[in-house]
Formats: structure tokens, C-alpha cells, sequence
């Protein structure tokens, strides 16, 4: 009998809007899932361990910002803080994983699909957090 998966929560952390995602059972594909909107580092944390409760995940994968010379800035601070809050909170292992030019490639996909104005700032968030955790289950497959 078959191994009963469960899912990935991805996250891309923001001070205003924070987009989730969500892979289906067997590991394959990232859904965006929307964002939670609060500027309360403190109530992220705590919706996205409700969410993580509601998708079951087995483990939240984080957007980790390190710059391009590969060093770590005042973000990866940030994301280090939520994922402390995050441990306070639930049990449930967080992976970070390396975001670099994340924001970029949604910015591509939206230019592509004519996503525009308003409507971009309601996905982008959504998006990024999508890239991530795809990214990160490709980087991960057949481990």
C-alpha cells in the first residue's frame, strides 16, 4: 500500500501581505492558495499555523531572502523572527528556502498573462509563494 503523503504549506513573508501556497498530496504541484494581510508579524504567524492546521502540512517551506552576493540582510532577520513565533506556536518543521529573484520571475508570469495594476497587487504575494514551494518540491524530488 502506497505511503500516505501530506502536504507543504509555502510562505512568502511581507510586511504588508504574506502569500500562501499549498502542494497537493503527492508533491508535484504548488496552488496558491491567497494571502493574509496584516502589517502584525505576531498574527501571520498565528494564521499561518491555522492554515497549516486546516492543509495538514507536514512541514511550512519559507521564503528566505539572501541577496545576490549571498549574504543575508535585514529580511532574513525578519524571516528568522516569524520562524521563531512559528515555533512557539505549533510543532510543525519549517524549511527556509532560498528566494532570490522570486518576486521577479511573478512579475514575468503577470506581465504574461496582462495582470495589471490592482488586480496584480492581490496576486503577487499569492504568486511568489507559489514559486517557492514549487521550487523547493523540484529541488527536494526524489530525495
Amino acid at each position: 500500500m502506497a505511503e500516505i503523503k501530506r502536504r507543504l504549506l509555502g510562505v512568502d513573508y511581507g510586511d504588508a501581505r504574506t502569500g500562501l501556497a499549498v502542494s497537493d498530496l503527492l508533491g508535484m504541484l504548488a496552488n496558491g492558495i491567497g494571502y493574509i494581510k496584516s502589517p502584525s508579524k505576531k498574527e501571520v504567524a498565528a494564521e499561518i499555523v491555522r492554515y497549516a492546521k486546516e492543509y495538514d502540512v507536514e512541514k511550512i517551506v519559507i521564503g528566505y531572502p539572501i541577496n545576490m552576493n549571498g549574504t543575508l540582510g535585514p529580511r532574513a532577520e525578519k524571516i528568522d523572527s516569524l520562524i521563531a513565533l512559528l515555533g512557539e506556536l505549533c510543532d510543525i518543521p519549517v524549511d527556509k528556502f532560498d528566494e532570490r529573484l522570486t518576486t521577479a520571475a511573478a512579475h514575468v508570469i503577470l506581465n504574461e498573462t496582462n495582470i495589471r495594476a490592482k488586480k496584480r497587487k492581490t496576486v503577487i504575494d499569492t504568486l511568489s509563494a507559489q514559486i517557492i514551494l514549487q521550487n523547493y518540491m523540484d529541488a527536494h524530488r526524489g530525495r
